[in-house]
């Protein structure tokens, strides 16, 4: 046994060194050819805002009756595609169908009042011309004074019958709800047979939207709101729906700030273009507004550009060897930056290792 050991530690250390061998090795080649590289490639870059916010339809109408009655017909349902002037429901209103044909009437006999005095006012100034001349002329002008204030106040009746029509007939409008735009129906809260009392006049019986027109209503920080400018292009993020694409372009910026948590937001508009049958209003959604865009350009990530952005520089890995190199940089999305000269499309960069990048910086 005393003669193996001598043996063992001799194999022992044969070991050892064969690994150390080993290891000194493959940091010497970690250290000749850098495993974390990135290529320079072309693309398009972006600078963006982003505004969040929700999907809103602004045309909505909350529709209900004017009058009391009973409810006769409910036109339509929940779900429903109307058009503009569609009626939607009724009420049972027979006093107010009454009150029109009464108005109608009165219309019609103040007319005939009219005719007949003006046609005394001419036989009288008929008269008179005749009368030219005789004892009989002064009589004959005060008939027709007479006539004349007689057809103005058969004029004044007709005025008075014309308005008592108009209102018989906005009243019973009133006892019909009528679609104001074209639109679906997305509430009803109406059936058949059911007493409108003065007391459920306020309630809404059909709620009505135009799903054709959307927008993001959302807030600026104050720190972006100096470069988002109207008729800016955006792509629109949503939260139920992310595979969707949805563009838009800003519509209103408004002058007025409000604090929140003692930041300042601005209320902002975005108008979505095209129609996607899934959005709904109250849906989540940001709004990625583009800025300024600049496509075809040499791109590089930004954890790989060393020094400062006024004295940008990267390495660059060619032939085994890493080469430092002066960069000049332009449009960046806080992820990829575009490189102005210094580097060609294809060159290996060689990012920082974990204990030489700064945080805020970069990388």
């Amino acid at each position: 046994m005393k003669k193996r050991l001598p043996l063992i530690i001799t194999i022992s250390l044969v070991c050892i060194g064969i690994v150390l061998a080993i290891v000194l090795s493959g940091r010497g080649s970690r250290e000749a050819t850098p495993s974390d590289t990135v290529v320079v490639t072309r693309g398009e870059i972006a600078r963006t805002v982003f505004v969040d916010g929700n999907l809103v339809m602004p045309s909505k109408a909350y529709l209900s009756f004017g009058v009391t009655g009973t409810v006769t017909d409910v036109l339509v349902d929940e779900g429903n595609n109307v058009t503009k002037g569609q009626v939607l429901a009724r009420l049972d209103a027979p006093s107010l169908e009454s009150s029109l044909k009464m108005a109608e009437l009165q219309v019609e006999i103040a007319q005939n009042q009219v005719k007949v005095a003006r046609a005394q006012y001419e036989i009288a100034l008929i008269n008179v011309k005749d009368a030219a001349g005789t004892p009989s002329e002064e009589v004959f002008r005060e008939q027709v004074n007479m006539a004349k204030a007689s057809w103005e106040t058969a004029q004044l009746n007709l005025e008075m019958a014309t308005l008592n029509l108009e209102s018989a007939e906005l009243n019973l409008e009133k006892a019909v709800i009528v679609a104001p735009f074209d639109g679906m129906v997305a509430d009803i809260t109406l059936t058949e047979g059911r007493e409108v009392s003065t007391a459920t006049l306020a309630t809404p019986a059909i709620s009505l939207v135009d799903t054709s027109e959307i927008e993001l209503r959302g807030f600026t920080d104050e720190l972006d709101i100096a470069i988002v400018e109207l008729n800016q292009e955006a792509n629109i993020l949503l939260d139920a729906l992310p595979d969707e694409d949805v563009k838009g372009r800003v519509a209103f910026i408004s002058p007025i700030g409000t604090v929140r948590a003692g930041v300042v937001f601005y209320d902002t508009t975005i108008a979505l273009e095209g129609a996607v049958d899934k959005l709904r209003d109250g849906m989540s959604a940001t709004a990625e507004v583009i800025i300024e865009r600049r496509d075809d350009v040499l791109l590089i990530p930004n954890r790989a550009i060393r020094g400062t952005w006024e004295n940008p520089v990267v390495k660059v890995y060619i032939d085994g060897q890493e080469e430092e190199r002066e960069i000049t940089l332009g449009l960046s999305d806080g992820i990829n930056t575009e490189v102005l000269s210094g580097l060609e499309e294809g060159e290996e960069v060689v990012l920082p290792a974990p204990e030489e990048r700064r945080p805020g910086f970069f990388m």
